[in-house]
């Protein structure tokens, strides 16, 4: 394996942490670093073929640095599909108020995942290869179900503050209520996680009626008539 620095996949989206103390941005910053550089090797070496002390290497950090912040090459790339998912939910978290909740997730979802819009197209053929390979690795499809739980979770916190007008839902909301929302979030979020995997089994671009942003915003349709002012208890 060449000892040479790769290239880091073109720009997928920058460090999320922009808040937080200069240790804690620092932190994110080294794990997005490491995370960018695992998926450049990914991609051009092979899961198989990369160690995690190549890793290391590759990104300039000791290997104790490594596995400080990752325990295994895997969950290196664990930050770029959380990135990709935020993207989704803080589109739905900061579409204008008042928008009805089907055209909020499904702009969302065309926002997220619509090349060039954040993402470029260069950038999108790095997704396919990362989203192939969790699906032909059980320990890298972990990584990728993860970051997919955790996105169903923030958007039930997006969509309950929608709905609840940015008040947090009462301590004793009805139990039902509360799982129609996450329900809900579950479904949105498969919806757009079937999308995305579906495109990437195939060749196709990533634009067009064909590509995730428009599988998505379909598949989303199916929670136009979901009956939204059930979902939270009474404020």
């Amino acid at each position: 394996m060449s000892s040479t620095t790769p290239t880091p996949p073109p720009p997928f989206p920058e460090d999320p942490a922009s808040d937080g103390s200069l240790t804690e941005r620092r932190k994110a910053q080294t794990r997005l670093h490491i995370a960018r550089t695992a998926a450049a090797l990914f991609v051009r070496n092979g899961l198989r073929a990369t160690r995690a002390e190549d890793i290391a290497h590759a990104a300039g950090v000791a290997p104790r640095t490594f596995y400080r912040y990752f325990p295994t090459k895997e969950e290196a790339i664990g930050p770029l599909y959380a990135l990709g998912a935020r993207r989704w939910v803080d589109a739905v978290r900061t579409a204008p108020a008042g928008t009805p909740l089907p055209r909020v997730l499904e702009e969302a979802a065309r926002y997220a995942l619509t090349p060039g819009r954040g993402v470029s197209e260069e950038s999108w053929n790095w997704v396919r290869t990362l989203i192939r390979l969790a699906a032909d690795n059980p320990a890298l499809g972990r990584v990728w179900a993860e970051a997919c739980r955790a996105a169903d979770r923030h958007l039930a916190e997006a969509l309950a503050h929608r709905l609840t007008g940015g008040a947090p839902p009462p301590p004793d909301a009805d139990v039902a209520a509360r799982s129609r929302l996450c329900f809900a979030a579950s479904v949105a979020g498969a919806a757009v996680r079937t999308a995305m995997e579906s495109w990437a089994a195939g060749d196709g671009p990533a634009e067009g009626p064909d590509g995730p942003a428009e599988l998505a915003a379909a598949n989303l349709s199916a929670l136009r008539d979901f009956p939204w002012d059930a979902v939270v208890g009474e404020p």
